[in-house]
């Protein structure tokens, strides 16, 4: 092996610079020409690639999105397509891939695998939604996104005496709302793995209205429902004012903590050990603070499993 590529695929996440940059310097370090592939699988099908080199990831280790760009395909997805991506490598000499993204991201790295182009995939995705492992690249600085604009809110709702739905992202997986609404303090937290009670939540928010609270947060996973809807359900039970504030893509960017950087910066370098070695077909993740690799078609089978007891302890934390 002699040339690697790299792409980044789906939504993007904090901390695949941080990623693309240790690929890049640890697969210069160990001999390989590098290849920047932009615009995800779609940039793949098109050509859109050039050498990279040291210079290439200065300064780029705090920056939030990505470098080289992403893009959702439905072309890569078509049989011509994919036979189109991987002419386009042999074309270019690339006898090995990285890929960095989500779920989906992962299956087009196992179908490149399986077609005998060794591929190593990073996991980078703020809604931690790959069950094989714990935390994926971009997720906590998602959560500190969010606990950053629960306490700005909270200073407005006091001033005013009112409740605010803070819809956040996680249209399957509720960690960002669960993890946020934790840190931030939140006295209601739903998610789209736990049932909720709307009569619950306004119940928490009458007893907290009663003993002089002047503050109801509620954080919400997109997944679950309409914000809009809940807060209109609240302020009719309630008679509390209650607005809505949705997060959106704000959770996507910003400069990655250091934890993301980190963990991006280990998977990274181990990526090019393991194509190094000769591997393919695996998938990067991180399990009890280690940054572990297991097959990719395993790591796809994996379900992603809730932390209730967290969620239990936000409940009681929050009477």
């Amino acid at each position: 092996m002699k040339t690697i590529g790299i792409l980044t695929s789906g939504g993007d996440a904090p901390g695949m610079n941080a990623a693309i940059r240790a690929v890049v310097r640890a697969g210069i370090y160990n001999g390989f020409k590098v290849m920047g592939i932009r615009q995800g699988y779609n940039g793949l099908i098109n050509g859109d690639i050039y050498e990279m080199n040291l210079s290439s990831v200065a300064d780029i280790i705090h920056r939030g999105g990505t470098m080289l760009r992403s893009a959702r395909s439905e072309e890569f997805k078509t049989e011509k397509g994919f036979k189109k991506a991987l002419n386009v490598l042999e074309v270019f000499g690339i006898d090995g891939l990285v890929v960095l993204g989500g779920d989906g991201t992962l299956k087009g790295a196992r179908e490149i695998s399986n077609a005998s182009i060794p591929t190593i995939g990073i996991p980078c995705t703020i809604d931690n939604d790959c069950g094989y492992s714990d935390f994926t690249i971009g997720f906590f600085t998602a959560v500190e996104t969010v606990v950053d604009a629960i306490s700005k809110i909270r200073d407005t709702s006091t001033s005013h005496g009112r409740a605010n739905v803070i819809e956040v992202m996680g249209r399957h997986c509720g960690d960002i709302a669960l993890y946020a609404g934790l840190a931030g303090g939140a006295e209601s937290i739903i998610v789209p793995e736990v049932e909720f009670n709307i009569d619950e939540v306004c119940k928490k928010a009458i007893q907290g209205k009663n003993r002089g609270k002047l503050h109801h947060i509620i954080v919400l996973a997109e997944g679950v429902g309409n914000a809009y809807d809940v807060s209109k359900a609240i302020e009719e039970k309630t008679g509390i004012d209650t607005r809505v504030t949705v997060l959106g893509y704000i959770q996507r960017g910003g400069n990655p903590t250091s934890y993301d950087r980190i963990i991006a910066s280990k998977m990274g370098s181990k990526a090019i050990d393991l194509l190094k070695e000769g591997k393919s077909g695996r998938a990067l993740g991180i399990k009890c603070n280690s940054i572990i690799d297991m097959d990719i078609n395993d790591a796809l089978k994996v379900e992603k499993s809730f932390d209730i007891e967290m969620y239990d302890t936000t409940k009681i934390l929050s009477i």
